[in-house]
């Protein structure tokens, strides 16, 4: 049988997750939330492109793969951003994710304190806990990846991004994901031409 990477992925997280709820306080990150003032509607500039008839982009800052290994050796996510910035992108999406792609949280911040452009935290979200701590590091979107959890746990990270402000992208990568997605009324919809659980790409997916 060939390894599930996804599951692998979300294993490890869940680990991580519950080991950080022992030592991060929901109230603390709320508290940081509050304090911050550099957060953008992700959503509502994709809207807005369309709404001019112009194509939006999103924009990917990433370190490294499971599928590619590491595909900088010197990355500077605050530097890629700014170039991304200067032609024009309208969002960015960092991963975030340490293990297996090694990038971080903090790369979030360290954009957001030099660029005015909405970001996703691209992760892999399997507790609502996420949300918050996502949006104290300057967040503006969260991913669910509807592969990756239960649709209770979807229904729950989903509710608690609204909550917060937040844009929501779900990801799918088959019919049945696609038809799943339609009930999150207020997300944005992506559709994942590679399948995670494998690491292959199809682009007939779409």
């Amino acid at each position: 049988m060939s390894e599930n990477i996804l599951q692998k992925i979300t294993d490890q997280k869940k680990i991580k997750i519950e080991n950080l709820k022992r030592e991060v306080d929901i109230s603390r990150l709320l508290n940081t939330i509050s304090e911050k003032n550099i957060f953008l509607d992700f959503k509502k500039k994709i809207q807005t492109k369309k709404s001019e008839n112009k194509i939006s982009i999103i924009a990917e800052i990433k370190k490294a793969s499971p599928s590619a290994g590491i595909l900088m050796s010197n990355y500077d996510p605050v530097k890629i951003a700014n170039i991304y910035n200067s032609k024009n992108v309208t969002c960015l999406s960092v991963l975030t994710e340490e293990d297996f792609f090694l990038g971080n949280l903090s790369h979030i911040s360290e954009i957001k304190k030099k660029i005015e452009l909405p970001i996703l935290c691209k992760d892999f979200f399997i507790d609502k806990f996420q949300v918050p701590l996502a949006k104290s590091y300057g967040a503006d979107a969260i991913l669910i990846i509807l592969a990756g959890i239960s649709e209770k746990t979807a229904d729950e990270i989903y509710e608690e991004a609204l909550k917060l402000n937040m844009s929501v992208i779900v990801e799918v990568h088959t019919v049945a994901e696609a038809e799943k997605s339609l009930k999150y009324s207020d997300a944005l919809i992506g559709i994942n031409n590679r399948n995670l659980k494998t690491l292959k790409t199809e682009i007939n997916t779409t």
